[in-house]
């Protein structure tokens, strides 16, 4: 029996080295080394796998029939959103998110609505509590098996055995294959299983799911290998103490990765939001410093949303605090001192907390300009009007710059009653219903918004 060895494997890409390094010379990443053992026969485990693939016989593409890989829907609307219609057979789709915010809820949902014969296999929970939450979430039915097996042994045989058409894995990180000399959650471990599970797909041309783990900087855990094998890499988003739930998709080999699934976490189950928009605006308060509307964009897909600020002048001299949330950290400083240097309205002495309402979590940069009236507008203690949505990136120069799918932006405004919109002046936009209010300068979207600061 071969001696296990020690090696360093890079948590980006996967590589291997002999000793710990500071950088991965495959990659380059930096502090990417893990510690693992490994069995020096892996690679007579992996290529004695490869080998219950067929092999592939060369054909002239336009003789290839298209309706084999057209894709079959979930019975999820906002999960076939994001699919670009459904499943496609054979395909293999990751999925990512935070400990707890609905992955094994969605996906025992979506077996529930399968129309044929699907398997959950489960590595880390217990039949008994699957089966308890299929019954609160009403997923219970005869075509739906179930399988609590952390073996790749036993689940490849489970699947010759059971002969689904649908597989869910939850979690890679916690299957094992025996033959491989790491724990499970190793990058060789994860490497080795789901290179095994992409070949029964496709051999069986059978839709598989992967539930992933996330880091605690967001992104999946494991080698990155992992994302580069699969054909989707859907990120299930949102913040445990809101309802709201995004997905998107980060890699989809099948369709665009411009659309975005919302989904509202209830006592039974997650349910879609096809008006998000509304959801978001429900408790909205007008007439409240601080508050201002701003048109974002989010995939495809126009949102409104709040976006609300709130200044406290500070005495002594600590640093003033600056809290964002939902908003980059980096940026909401910048407007600060845009506004500072451009408009002549300091906040240097007043701790800033800024936030976007609803979990939401902004990286558009046409929701600028609304926050920065927000913050004039919570500092002059004066609120902004409430018929207006505000639009448009700020430059450093204090310019309003032109963003993306204004129209859409717009027609959403115009759909949910706003009359008003403060809107960049280098565009040439319309709207029916709306009264456009162009600006040029942060100073002169202040003043339109009869926010004149201190």
């Amino acid at each position: 029996m071969a001696k296990m060895r020690t090696v360093y494997n890079c948590g980006d890409c996967g590589a291997s080295h002999h000793k710990w390094a500071g950088k991965c010379d495959s990659c380059g990443a930096w502090n990417s080394l893990v510690e693992d053992v490994e069995d020096p026969n892996e690679v007579t485990t992996l290529a004695a796998g490869m080998a219950l693939v067929p092999p592939g016989e060369a054909q002239p593409i336009n003789q290839l029939d298209a309706a084999v890989a057209k894709p079959m829907p979930t019975g999820i609307s906002e999960l076939d959103r994001v699919l670009d219609g459904g499943l496609v057979p054979g395909s293999v789709t990751l999925v990512g998110g935070e400990p707890g915010i609905g992955k094994s809820t969605l996906l025992l949902q979506l077996l529930s609505s399968w129309p044929t014969k699907s398997l959950y296999v489960t590595a880390e929970e217990s039949a008994q509590q699957v089966r308890m939450r299929a019954e609160r979430l009403h997923a219970l039915r005869d075509d739906l098996w179930l399988l609590s097996e952390a073996s790749i042994t036993n689940i490849i045989s489970a699947i010759e055995k059971v002969k689904p058409e649908l597989i869910v894995i939850d979690s890679i990180q916690a299957v094992a294959d025996p033959a491989l000399g790491s724990a499970p959650g190793s990058v060789v471990q994860v490497r080795g299983c789901a290179h095994r599970l992409v070949q029964e797909a496709k051999r069986r041309n059978i839709p598989t799911i992967l539930v992933g783990h996330v880091t605690k900087e967001g992104g999946l855990a494991g080698p990155r290998v992992l994302e580069h094998v699969v054909d989707t890499v859907l990120s299930f988003e949102g913040e445990r103490h809101h309802a709201l739930r995004i997905m998107r998709a980060v890699k989809h080999r099948f369709g665009s990765t411009s659309e975005l699934g919302l989904f509202e976490m209830t006592e039974l189950g997650l349910v879609g939001v096809p008006d998000a928009s509304k959801m978001f605006l429900a408790d909205r308060k007008p007439g409240t410093p601080g508050s201002v509307v701003v048109p974002t964009l989010e995939g495809q897909r126009p949102l409104l949303v709040e976006v609300q600020a709130l200044t406290n002048a500070t005495s002594g001299n600590a640093p003033a605090r600056r809290s964002a949330q939902g908003l980059d950290p980096g940026r909401l400083a910048m407007l600060l001192a845009v506004l500072e240097r451009r408009a002549r309205i300091s906040l240097s002495q007043h701790e800033v907390y800024a936030s976007v309402v609803g979990g939401v979590k902004l990286n558009d940069p046409g929701s600028d300009l609304g926050l920065c009236l927000a913050l004039v507008s919570a500092a002059t203690n004066t609120p902004a009007p409430g018929d207006v949505v505000v639009c448009g990136e700020v430059g450093l120069g204090g310019e309003i710059r032109h963003v993306g799918h204004m129209s859409r932006r717009l027609a959403e405004a115009a759909r949910l009653g706003f009359t008003r919109a403060i809107v960049p002046a280098s565009g040439d936009y319309s709207q029916k219903g709306l009264t456009l209010q162009p600006a040029s300068t942060l100073s002169e979207a202040l003043a339109i918004a009869q926010l004149n600061g201190r």
